[in-house]
């Protein structure tokens, strides 16, 4: 952290805490503000911000308090977010969900070949154990990673390159989603997208909101924060505690599927009329909390280090977002479908929510399941990718 101008934790903690507030008041707040966010949505400035920060070295693209809010605040925030899920809409989605999931995966597969074929004349010949280990990361998450890394026999410094471009070009790629989520009802109509689905459930807890909806007390919010926080405690206990299922499922992942099957759980009890008094407003300044650690991770002075390497990365996603805009115009998906299908894939069951709650906080538990389904799928796609860049090689 040398030449960092802000280092120590209260001033971070200040500084994640300040960006999305101006953002949310000059939209509440202003006329102009209100034009220019309905262009550019608030969220892709919550997340670009801190990232230009990083990159002119006022904040550090790495702290304990950034992994600390990881730890902790995903799940609070998974909660609160999840206390007023309707479940039977979700299933009602339908099979598009998966098909674009999947299309995601086959994005992933077969951009990695031909991105090397690109640009294999400017990159190390072994590069391709590298990728193999990186399209583990972008199919499942961080144990595939390591896991195929290991089978191909690619070397820790190898690895290691490996993690900055999975993280740069990862969180580019996450910017992008929360810029198109913000025009997603244009776009959706453009397509002619069928999105009566996810509007009828979206609408559902809309009006569910507005039912149960009273001025909050401090009582409430005691609730509301020892409900959060209780709950990520128990599932950071439960997670660690739990074994690793081979590749699939790491400590992570179980924290992930605990906090949301606690909040699905707490959807069926009175506890779901806490919606009324803010829980998933709460829910969302952690989300943003979270949007300003992973757009600070993101330092764009990596890039001029090794341009060939993020050359590579950047065209390789590029070729599976191109791959799912072309599959989602065909079979006419709604954005949603997406946006939350390409980063289950590339980010996994941590970020996948938060994609997905862009749209909406309803829907961030369907996130959440489309990035398990990334992890199982992780280890054997990434092994067919390998033997594809191998063959490239």
């Amino acid at each position: 952290m040398e030449g960092v101008l802000i280092k120590d934790q209260f001033g971070l903690l200040a500084i994640l805490m300040i960006i999305p507030a101006v953002i949310y008041a000059i939209n509440h707040y202003t006329a102009w503000g209100k034009r220019f966010f309905g262009v550019i949505p608030p969220l892709v400035f919550a997340y670009f911000v801190p990232t230009i920060l990083t990159s002119l070295g006022v904040i550090p693209d790495s702290s304990p308090l950034y992994s600390q809010i990881k730890t902790f605040v995903l799940p609070a925030s998974l909660l609160l977010l999840t206390l007023a899920i309707d479940i039977k809409g979700i299933l009602k989605l339908g099979s598009k969900a998966l098909i674009m999931f999947l299309t995601g995966t086959f994005g992933i597969v077969i951009g990695g070949p031909i991105s090397l074929l690109i640009f294999r004349n400017v990159l190390p010949p072994d590069i391709w154990k590298g990728m193999a280990a990186l399209s583990g990361s972008w199919i499942g998450g961080g144990a595939n990673f390591i896991a195929i890394g290991q089978s191909v026999g690619a070397t820790e410094s190898m690895l290691g390159t490996m993690v900055i471009v999975d993280v740069l070009a990862a969180n580019i790629l996450t910017g992008i989603l929360f810029f198109l989520a913000g025009r997603s009802e244009k776009i959706d109509a453009r397509m002619g997208s069928d999105n009566s689905a996810i509007n009828a459930l979206r609408d559902k807890v809309m009006s569910f909101q507005k039912k149960t909806n009273r001025i909050a007390s401090s009582t409430d919010y005691f609730i509301l924060l020892a409900l959060a926080f209780g709950c990520s405690y128990i599932a950071y206990l439960l997670g660690n505690a739990l074994p690793d299922i081979g590749d699939i499922i790491s400590h992570s992942t179980w924290k992930v599927i605990i906090i949301t099957t606690m909040g699905v759980g707490l959807s069926f009890t009175p506890m779901k009329n806490y919606e009324g008094a803010g829980a998933s407003k709460i829910g969302t300044v952690m989300l943003y909390l979270l949007i300003g650690v992973i757009g600070a991770s993101a330092n764009l002075k990596a890039v001029f280090e090794y341009p060939a390497l993020f050359g590579m990365g950047f065209t390789w996603l590029a070729i599976h977002l191109l791959i799912m805009l072309l599959v989602m115009k065909l079979i006419k998906a709604p954005l949603f479908f997406m946006a939350v299908g390409s980063q289950a894939n590339v980010g996994g069951a941590a970020s996948a929510p938060i994609v997905a709650s862009a749209f909406h906080p309803a829907l961030a538990s369907v996130g959440v399941m489309l990035g398990i389904a990334g992890y199982v799928l992780g280890t054997y796609a990434a092994l067919i990718c390998a033997k594809l860049l191998l063959l490239v090689s």
